[in-house]
């Protein structure tokens, strides 16, 4: 698993930056796409993929524990569809 140290340090190490310099950099872009996902709008990343947040309608549920049929609320999920060329890359 990669963790946001991980990539910080690969982007400090690829462009001559500080450690803090790489850290801060990552956590911009997840404030950014935080950002855009709370006001509702799509991040598009090209050759990467696209974050979109989608609604979730009230449903039906079963508690596992009781077997009681309980509600769950509306909700919205944040959800990623990767780019064609991140596929391509993953499937060779």
């Amino acid at each position: 698993m990669t963790t946001t140290n991980e990539i910080a340090d690969k982007i400090a190490s690829d462009n001559s930056l500080t450690k803090a310099q790489g850290k801060a950099i990552v956590e911009a872009v997840f404030a950014a796409i935080t950002s855009a996902a709370v006001s509702g709008a799509e991040t598009s990343i090209p050759g990467f993929g696209k974050f979109k947040v989608k609604d979730t309608p009230e449903r039906e549920a079963r508690n596992p524990a009781t077997g009681a049929t309980i509600k769950v609320a509306a909700g919205k999920k944040l959800a990623f569809s990767p780019a064609k060329a991140l596929k391509d890359t993953l499937n060779k």
